[in-house]
């Protein structure tokens, strides 16, 4: 296979043979989800256990051991890394420094959604990202119940695929007829995505402040981004509290929507690192069709000046 190199110039060298691996991997794992989800879910042989951070089933045990036996198969592990949900804790101290020093690395989210998957909702997603240097070069997002497969390379725009092998490109909306002068009126004209749980007082109080259009219920992130890039949705917010989203929640959503033409930055416009040694995303975080997101960040930040002084 072409080995993966990264020119100097933000250019990578081998990002579509490596997404093409990824995809064909991102199906695999959709399919052992689908077929727990209709054959055991809410049964016995499911093995829901509820941990601090959420349940874990075996469709999550099952589909992520799935994942790393096929990436590992592929990359092997002397100039990869595997950041999972599902072995992260398990590592080492000695493991989780070198990972930290490791240029490439894969972070994986079996089963974005297990409540949702439990629940039945079918707003669960598969989440396969390759990073390099702490920022994301590949990404796959698979929902399994829609059928799709969203697929980015860096620099290389998003697509979604559907199980008969047709693929199109996606881009989020560009909103153009709305005025350039940004204002309260404006953002008003957005809808945001939110979970159905996990919404704190905090984070309440500032989705009152930004004044949404209408609010949109999606569980797993990856879902809610895809419904950002095919353009139900305008905007979704991650506010950390006692707990914070994972690397594994966010790399994959990330690269499918900015090379769908989105923005997804902190609340004071930084981008995302992944694979630092902390796997919490920390702080606000701003995921957009790109309409208004400088003047929302700057609105969330200043509205959380307030309440938290």
């Amino acid at each position: 296979m072409t080995v993966l190199q990264y020119s100097g110039d933000g250019q990578y060298e081998g990002l579509e043979e490596i997404v093409a691996i990824a995809r064909s991997v991102g199906w695999g794992a959709a399919d052992i989800l689908r077929s727990f989800y209709r054959g055991h879910a809410n049964d016995s042989n499911l093995d829901i256990q509820e941990k601090k951070d959420g349940p874990v089933t075996a469709a999550d045990v099952a589909a992520n051991h799935y994942i790393l036996e096929k990436l590992h198969a592929v990359f092997g592990t002397e100039n990869f890394g595997y950041l999972s949900e599902e072995t992260y804790k398990s590592l080492s101290e000695q493991s989780r420094e070198s990972l930290v020093h490791t240029p490439w690395v894969w972070i994986i989210d079996p089963l974005d959604g297990t409540r949702d998957f439990i629940d039945k909702t079918g707003e669960y997603a598969v989440h396969i990202a390759l990073v390099y240097q702490g920022r994301p070069v590949v990404a796959v997002v698979a929902w399994p119940e829609a059928q799709k497969l969203y697929y980015a390379t860096l620099g290389g725009g998003t697509f979604v695929e559907t199980q008969d092998g047709v693929t199109t490109p996606v881009q989020v909306s560009q909103r153009e007829a709305m005025p350039k002068a940004v204002n309260e009126a404006t953002i008003a004209d957005l809808s945001v995505v939110v979970s159905r749980t996990h919404r704190d007082e905090r984070f309440n109080q500032l989705l009152s402040q930004l004044s949404f259009k209408a609010k949109h219920y999606v569980g797993s992130v990856g879902c809610k981004i895809v419904t950002i890039i095919e353009q139900r949705a305008d905007v979704y917010i991650s506010l950390s509290g006692k707990s914070a989203p994972k690397d594994w929640d966010m790399a994959a959503p990330e690269l499918i929507l900015t090379e769908a033409g989105g923005q997804f930055t902190h609340f004071d416009g930084t981008p995302l690192m992944y694979n630092q040694g902390d796997v919490n995303q920390w702080g606000g975080l701003m995921a957009s069709n790109g309409t208004c997101h400088q003047e929302l960040c700057t609105k969330a930040s200043q509205f959380l000046a307030k309440i938290d002084e």
